[in-house]
């Protein structure tokens, strides 16, 4: 069990990708949790006032052509340090199980650290870092080790630390381009992004100026990723989405279209400016797996 346990999270890992990513701007530096850290992003004033969603249907662009394009903000958690209590659910077509307890623990943009417990013990660890993704399975005392470059040619998807970190805290996990746009559909503005080979739509709710769900196409493959957050609360001065929904659709080698569903949901969150450590030796009585 502990095994499909540490693949299922290793999966969770993988299915967090995006195409060429550019760095984040070294300016973009940590702050304290009781610092306005809202993030503006901007766009052209777009030539047309209405715009095609995939069903078809037209929304209004905003604002209306003529008009300058105004501040839209979107709030997002700046943190040096978090540790979270989670539970982590994962179904595809080989494997499914659910209410795995995950114990999360970061560094911004350095490190995550993760660790999984069954019936009050630890069975697997994995560290994430900028470079590489180490799991050790603590039953079997066997570890797998993976770069980016490696999972990205075997799950057909460039891979990045940046984006899994974004994905985890609720920011939105791409920088505002120049041809980005916004479009008003309900209670959501849209941002329309051409992120190299990806088509990225980010639902801003209105409410609460929170990334409240993310979907990107993978062009021209049309593999598609839907990242849907729930339950926000505040965690010190910021939102924190509480339970994120993960949904991957894949075309394979052999042409069929795999589905992966993924649920994290977190029982506690915190901010911190103390580093929690992140305890991670493999012992050389473990055997390297991959």
């Amino acid at each position: 069990m502990s095994s499909k346990i540490s693949i299922g999270l290793l999966a969770m890992c993988l299915t967090w990708f995006t195409a060429c990513h550019k760095p984040r701007s070294s300016n973009n530096t940590s702050q304290s949790s009781t610092t306005d850290t809202t993030l503006i992003t901007r766009g052209p004033v777009p030539k047309d006032t209405t715009a095609a969603d995939s069903a078809g249907k037209s929304t209004a662009v905003v604002p209306d052509a003529g008009e300058p394009m105004p501040e839209v903000k979107v709030n997002a958690v700046d943190f040096d340090y978090l540790t979270a209590k989670s539970k982590f659910s994962f179904k595809s077509a080989k494997q499914d199980f659910d209410n795995t307890n995950v114990n999360i623990r970061m560094k911004k943009d350095s490190i995550i650290w993760l660790s999984v417990t069954g019936v009050g013990l630890e069975v697997a660890r994995g560290i994430i870092t900028r470079d590489s993704i180490v799991f050790m399975d603590k039953i079997h005392r066997d570890y797998f080790v993976f770069n980016y470059e490696q999972l990205s040619k075997q799950y057909n998807f460039d891979l990045n630390f940046e984006l899994l970190q974004s994905v985890i805290i609720g920011n939105m996990p791409f920088e505002m381009q120049e041809d980005g746009r916004f479009v008003k559909e309900n209670d959501f503005y849209i941002l329309k992004q051409l992120v190299d080979r990806l088509e990225v739509d980010n639902y801003i709710a209105e409410k609460n100026q929170k990334l409240s769900r993310l979907k990107a196409t993978e062009l021209p493959t049309q593999n598609t990723f839907t990242l849907d957050y729930e339950d926000f609360r505040e965690v010190g001065a910021f939102l924190f989405p509480f339970m994120s929904h993960i949904n991957l659709n894949v075309l394979s080698k052999d042409q069929k279209m795999l589905e992966t569903t993924m649920r994290l949901k977190h029982s506690k969150v915190e901010l911190v400016s103390q580093s929690p450590g992140f305890p991670f030796n493999v012992p050389s009585s473990y055997k390297r797996k991959r």
